[in-house]
Parts: structure tokens; C-alpha cells; sequence
């Protein structure tokens, strides 16, 4: 009696293992994501190669980075994130800008590029079944108040196969 009891508590706490296995190597949003943006409305809406960097950490904190970080120079955004569904996510981020100064001897004057404000991204993130991309809605409010919307698709970052 005492090994049937031994051998059910034994196998019961492999199938748990077995889960909380599965769940820790599904990584959900978390990683380092790659993603494409096209603003539908506002003063972004022109552009038509932004991408962003994206790190999700475990934890719920995130950092973000675009290829136009350096028009004019403003540093990465940070922020939070959460899972708000089976295969969706929110996720909040803060940036800083800065403005361009009137002239060369102005720019040597400040330093450099003066702080001009922060802005607020809000992206619900939909992730594909397979883990590997998502599509997202986003909106942003600027430093002045004006707002803007985008439409994303990112693809998660990963090593080229190995080569044999």
C-alpha cells in the first residue's frame, strides 16, 4: 500500500514538473523582439522605415529603441509591460526628447542637444501562436499632448541555425 501511494505522489510530481517545465521554456513575450511600425495618423506618419528594438524582461519591465533614435539624439525608452489575455499583452513605455538647437553656436552654447519633454507609447501586442511574431496596435502622446497611432508587426530575435 505504502509503494502505490509513493509511485502516485512519485508520478503526480512529474507531471507537475513536466508542466512547469513547458511553461518556463515558453517564453511568451519575453526576449529581444525586432519590430516594424507604420503611424496612421500624426507627424510620424510620413515615415515609412521605422522599426523598433524591443527587450521585454521577465519581471515586467522593458526597454525600447528605434532606428530613429538619432534625429535629434534622444536616449532609449523604458517601461512596463503585463499580459492581459491568453495571447495578448500591454505594454507602457517613457521617452525623453530632446530639440535641436536654432544654430552651431547654440549647440556649443547648451552642450549639446537641450531636454524638450517626455512622451508615452501604449502598444496592445497580440502574439502568435507559434511565439515567434505579433502584431500590435500603439498610440502615442507627445511632450505637447498631440497623438498618434500606429499599427506594428514584430519577430522575435534568434540565432541563425547552427552550421553542421
Amino acid at each position: 500500500m505504502r509503494w502505490t501511494i509513493c509511485l502516485a505522489l512519485l508520478l503526480t510530481g512529474c507531471a507537475h514538473w513536466h508542466s512547469f517545465e513547458k511553461r518556463m521554456h515558453t517564453p511568451g513575450l519575453q526576449g529581444a523582439w525586432r519590430e516594424g511600425l507604420q503611424f496612421t495618423s500624426g507627424p510620424f506618419a510620413e515615415v515609412k522605415d521605422l522599426q523598433f528594438m524591443l527587450v521585454f524582461n521577465r519581471g515586467g519591465t522593458m526597454t525600447e529603441s528605434s532606428n530613429y533614435d538619432g534625429v535629434p539624439p534622444v536616449p532609449p525608452a523604458y517601461g512596463i509591460w503585463r499580459k492581459s489575455g491568453p495571447a495578448t499583452y500591454e505594454a507602457q513605455y517613457e521617452f525623453f526628447m530632446t530639440k535641436m538647437p536654432g544654430n552651431p553656436a547654440e549647440l556649443i552654447k547648451t552642450g549639446g542637444f537641450p531636454p524638450a519633454g517626455r512622451g508615452l507609447l501604449s502598444e496592445t501586442i497580440t502574439l502568435a501562436k507559434d511565439s515567434e511574431s505579433y502584431t500590435s496596435v500603439l498610440s502615442l502622446v507627445m511632450p505637447d499632448g498631440s497623438t498618434s497611432a500606429a499599427t506594428g508587426t514584430g519577430l522575435r530575435m534568434r540565432f541563425p541555425p547552427a552550421k553542421q
